[in-house]
């Protein structure tokens, strides 16, 4: 059993985050300046939320509000300026379908910055006390959702540290817990594999679907995707092709089946449980945030050349296949999985250590990237502001 936060839709939360949430990038440094004011609150500035158009404003707000609505989020404030595409009352309604303890400033209404700051700070405080009053109660390890994702990676990432998280996985799974997959651009040359893992012929076609939207988008734009994955770092870490690339990342997903594939932010479904494919881009963070707003609570993320990559309503565990790195980052990273390489240690040994970690993250251990305040945040665009 872990212990965690009951939420009134029925998940678990492994932090308690008061998030002070702005509607659009008009209102990000009046949110910022609010969380400020209100010590453990954390602020979310970003530069959308207005001027999009069709699945754009559908994607973005359907990220906002997810993560205002993932189970490590205890209660949010919107911050919104009044005028723009995206409303605080629509994000209001959308994270009230969580249950959760929430509120709203408009800095329009509120009669400019200083007056919306003041306005804010004190609901902020409120909801502050509301949290704090919540104690952690047990709950199972079935209950958790591990998002799974791989940055800066070397030749190291496909031979060591992603199978041993693929070995943890498989540990998650067994208990009944569930995990994600993501980066759809990192699965070219090696959809047939997973699309052989789909429970049925309806999720192996998906799986074929998103990678061939992301290989049609990119070739919309006269690109060869090609060209830009794998990136230069990884190119200079050793890894020659995209297949390449994308052979050593699924490795992350262990040995389960393929339950079902989710867009961008989508919600993990409650049931069935198991491994799940999410269409996110190669870039990390927006990768991360994607798989936050679908309902991750923890991330296990792999890097061979080193990341100090986190995220502000989730830990992040930092896994490298890399002895050097992990010599060099051992501030950034939590587990070099460099000796299945240097000292012929066996995968699962290290997968087991890795989900050691995990349960001890989950049950409140600081992660090194929330010691160090990493809480790196990006939403994925599909277009063009308007």
């Amino acid at each position: 059993m872990l212990n965690g936060y009951r939420r009134p839709d029925g998940r678990w939360g492994i932090r308690n985050h008061l998030l002070i949430l702005p509607a659009s990038v008009c209102a990000s440094e009046t949110a910022t300046q609010i969380a400020a004011r209100v010590p453990g609150s954390i602020s979310l500035p970003h530069q959308h939320g207005c001027c999009h158009m069709g699945e754009d404003y559908r994607q973005v707000l359907r990220t906002l509000s997810g993560i205002a609505n993932n189970p490590n989020t205890g209660a949010t404030l919107i911050v919104g300026l009044g005028c723009e595409g995206i409303q605080a009352e629509e994000l209001l309604k959308q994270i009230n379908t969580g249950g959760k303890p929430a509120g709203i400033v408009i800095i329009q209404e509120s009669g400019g910055t200083p007056n919306a700051i003041a306005a804010g700070t004190a609901k902020a405080q409120e909801l502050s006390r509301l949290l704090a009053a919540q104690q952690r109660e047990p709950f199972p390890v079935s209950e958790l959702v591990v998002g799974l994702e791989c940055g800066g990676s070397d030749p190291t990432s496909g031979i060591a540290a992603n199978p041993a998280v693929g070995a943890a996985v498989d540990l998650l799974l067994e208990a009944g817990g569930s995990s994600i997959l993501s980066e759809t651009t990192e699965l070219i040359g090696a959809e047939h594999l997973l699309a052989k893992r789909a429970v049925n012929s309806h999720v192996a076609s998906e799986i074929y679907r998103i990678v061939n939207r992301t290989e049609q988008r990119a070739i919309a734009q006269g690109t060869d995707i090609r060209g830009t994955q794998p990136t230069p770092g990884n190119i200079q870490g050793g890894i020659s092709t995209i297949e390449e690339k994308s052979l050593g990342c699924i490795f992350k997903a262990g040995s389960a089946d393929v339950q079902a594939v989710l867009e961008y932010g989508e919600q993990i479904p409650r049931e069935p449980k198991g491994l799940f494919l999410m269409d996110t881009p190669g870039q990390d963070i927006e990768s991360i945030t994607g798989m936050l707003a679908g309902g991750a609570q923890i991330v296990l993320f792999t890097t061979g050349r080193g990341s100090p990559a986190g995220s502000p309503v989730a830990p992040v565990i930092k896994v490298t296949g890399n002895h050097d790195t992990f010599s060099k980052m051992q501030d950034n990273i939590e587990i070099n999985a460099g000796t299945i390489i240097t000292e012929n240690r066996p995968v699962a040994e290290t997968g087991n250590a890795i989900y050691r970690e995990l349960l001890a993250v989950a049950n409140g251990k600081l992660t090194k990237a929330e010691v160090l305040g990493h809480r790196e945040f990006a939403i994925f665009r599909v277009g063009y502001t308007y």
